[in-house]
């Protein structure tokens, strides 16, 4: 959904300032429910923990955050010994196999599928969706829970369908679409750099004892 122009605007066709949209922007993250942002922290790091692997996936531009995720994460560890480096999988990247399920099974099943072949109970799932009613996202996480992995969800409106679904979820106090999406970006990098600190002193410690 769109920031609707101003009245004033629409009449004489100026340009609404972009300072508008930052005003908005701010006071949505301002609103964050912090417990839900701290909930999901913990989460990501026990998944860090146990040695699993994260997922990620989306549509659109969360498809594009999958990708960002799963790079920041794991270029933003590969500095740590291997055992604390983090894995972090985008099942968006993969253009033939999503367009092959897509084509000849279906569009929903596109990341379940890719799911069935790989998860265990020690990896998680972190779907992205703005509406949360994405089928093909709620599918993915139906497919993670019968396989015992943790379900975790970025969102924003009411939470969609997604809410149900989810072990830890975020939802982004906001009904317009860029809002949401610039959120979850802000999200994907305050929780890397808090991952990243909760990794660096058990690299170094087990380093020193080497």
């Amino acid at each position: 959904m769109l920031l609707q122009s101003s009245p004033a605007s629409a009449r004489t066709g100026a340009l609404e300032p972009p300072a508008a949209y930052f005003a908005a922007l701010a006071q949505v993250h301002q609103r964050l429910d912090f417990v839900a942002v701290s909930t999901l922290l913990q989460h990501l790091a026990a998944v860090c923990d146990r040695n699993g692997t994260l997922y990620t996936l989306g549509n659109g531009g969360s498809a594009a955050l999958a990708s960002h995720w799963a790079c920041d994460y794991s270029k933003g560890t590969s500095d740590l010994i291997p055992q604390r480096r983090m894995r972090v999988v985008s099942l968006a990247d993969n253009a033939a196999l999503v367009t092959a399920w897509a084509n000849d099974v279906a569009y929903d099943q596109i990341f379940a599928q890719q799911l069935e072949g790989v998860l265990t109970a020690r990896d998680a799932v972190l779907a992205i969706s703005g509406s949360g009613n994405s089928p093909n996202v709620l599918c993915a996480l139906k497919a993670a829970r019968r396989h015992g992995a943790d379900c975790l969800g970025l969102t924003g409106f009411q939470g969609g369908k997604m809410a149900a679904l989810c072990d830890a979820m975020v939802i982004v106090p906001s009904d317009s679409m860029q809002v949401i999406e610039d959120v979850h970006v802000s999200l994907c990098h305050a929780m890397f750099l808090s991952l990243r600190r909760h990794l660096e002193p058990k690299s170094a410690a087990a380093a020193g004892g080497r």
